[in-house]
C-alpha cells in the first residue's frame, strides 16, 4: 500500500530491481509500454526507444536479470516480457505525487460534481466520474458517522391520515417520508420541537433507542406528546436508511473486456453487486487514519477472485471527519499516475464542496 503524498510503501518496501539505475529505467519502460499497449514488451522495442542507445542484446541481459528477480514474466516462449505484481508495486512506489491532472480532466470533474449539496449525491456522481476517467470500476461508500447525526426534523400534516416527515442530518442528507397517521399539526409541531431540542447531534440509532426508553419511562408525564412521537417513530419517521451503508458502483462492464477467465469474472461481478462485500472490500484496505491515496496491488485477502486486481482509494472527509471512501478497482495494467491523481483530486474537492455547502 502506498501513501501517494510520499511515495513510500506503508507495509513492506518493494524489492529493488537489479542492475542499478539501468535496471530501474528498463523496468519502468517495460511497465509503461505494457500499460499503454497491452502487449508483451521485447528488447527490440525498448532498443528503438532507448535514450542511451542501448543494444537489444544489452537490454535482453537486463531483462533476464529482472525476470530472475521476479519482476518480469514471459507469457510465451517467443514473446516479450510482461510485469509481475512485484514490478507494479515497485513502479507505484516510485511515483512521487507531484503530477497534476490535465486541465481537461479537472474541468470534467468540476463540471460533473457542480451543484451537489450532500454527501450521497457527491458520492453517487463520483463513482460514475471515476469509472469514466479510469475506464475501470468506480466505487464509493458513504460511512455512517457523527455527521449522519440528527440536525433537525420537520413534520407537516398534509391531509387526513397523511403526514410528511422530513429528517435532515448533519452531513446534509435529507430524507422525507409520507406517513399514514392522524395527528394534528399542533401535536406534530410539539413532537418536532421536542426531538429537535433534546436530540440534535444524536445519531439516529441512539435517538430511536432513547425515544423507546422514554415512551415507557415517561408516558404518564408526557402522555399525549409521547403518544404522538411513538406513532411517528413506529411509522419510520426517524429512519434514514443508515443501517446499511450507501454504496455506489459504476463501470463493472469495463472489467468484462479485460478478464478472460469467465468463472473468475463472474465471481468478481457478484462481489461488486453485493453491497456488504463492497463495504468489506474497501474497509479491508482503506482506513480512517490515512491522509493520502492508497494503492493496493492484489486484492486476494478480501476476495480470491481479485488477486490480479488493484484498488486505488482514499477516504472522503469533510472538515477532517471521514464521511465515506472512494476508489477505483481495475486490473494491474492500468494508468496508475492518472488514476491516483484523479482520486486524490476528487477527495480534496469533496472536502471543499461539502464544507461550502454546510
Amino acid at each position: 500500500m502506498v501513501d501517494f503524498s510520499t511515495g513510500r510503501d506503508l507495509k513492506t518496501s518493494a524489492p529493488r530491481p537489479p542492475a542499478g539505475g539501468r535496471g530501474r529505467e528498463i523496468l519502468t519502460a517495460i511497465i509503461e509500454t505494457f500499460i499503454a499497449t497491452g502487449e508483451p514488451v521485447g528488447s527490440r522495442t525498448l532498443a528503438r526507444s532507448s535514450s542511451e542507445r542501448l543494444s537489444a542484446a544489452t537490454i535482453r541481459n537486463v531483462m533476464a536479470d529482472l525476470s530472475d528477480a521476479g519482476f518480469l514474466e514471459q507469457p510465451h516462449t517467443s514473446s516479450g516480457r510482461v510485469p509481475t505484481t512485484e514490478a507494479y508495486r515497485y513502479y507505484v512506489e516510485q511515483l512521487t505525487g507531484t503530477a497534476r491532472l490535465s486541465p481537461e480532466s479537472e474541468n470534467f470533474i468540476q463540471s460533473s460534481l457542480a451543484g451537489v449539496k450532500d454527501v450521497q449525491e457527491f458520492l453517487e456522481r463520483t463513482s460514475h466520474v471515476l469509472s469514466l476517467l479510469s475506464h475501470n470500476v468506480g466505487v464509493t461508500v458513504a460511512t455512517r458517522g457523527p455527521k449522519n447525526a440528527l440536525e433537525h426534523v420537520y413534520f407537516s400534516r398534509l391531509a387526513d391520515q397523511k403526514v410528511l416527515a422530513v429528517v435532515v442530518t448533519r452531513s446534509g442528507l435529507v430524507r422525507d417520508r409520507l406517513l399514514r397517521l392522524d395527528i394534528s399539526q399542533k401535536d406534530l409541531d410539539l413532537a418536532a420541537n421536542f426531538i429537535n431540542e433534546n436530540f440534535r447531534g444524536w445519531t439516529m440509532d441512539t435517538v430511536r433507542a432513547e425515544i423507546a426508553r422514554r415512551v415507557e419511562a415517561e408516558r404518564s408525564e408526557y402522555n399525549r406528546l409521547m403518544d404522538s412521537i411513538q406513532k411517528l417513530y413506529a411509522q419510520g419517521a426517524l429512519a434514514t436508511d443508515d443501517a446499511a451503508q450507501t454504496v455506489f458502483v459504476e463501470g463493472a462492464a469495463n472489467l468484462v473486456a479485460g478478464e478472460q477467465d469467465r468463472r473468475r469474472l463472474e465471481e468478481m461481478l457478484r462481489t461488486l453487486e453485493e453491497k456488504e462485500k463492497v463495504v468489506k472490500l474497501l474497509g479491508a484496505y482503506l482506513n480512517t487514519k490515512q491522509e493520502a491515496v492508497r494503492v493496493v496491488i492484489g486484492l486476494n485477502e478480501a476476495s480470491p477472485s481479485m488477486s490480479n486486481f488493484v484498488l486505488i482509494g482514499a477516504p472522503a472527509r469533510v472538515g477532517g471527519e471521514v464521511m465515506g471512501s472512494l476508489a477505483v478497482i481495475g486490473p494491474t495494467r492500468m494508468d496508475y499516475q492518472h488514476t491516483m491523481t484523479a482520486v486524490s483530486y476528487i477527495a480534496r474537492l469533496f472536502d471543499q464542496v461539502l464544507n461550502e455547502s454546510e
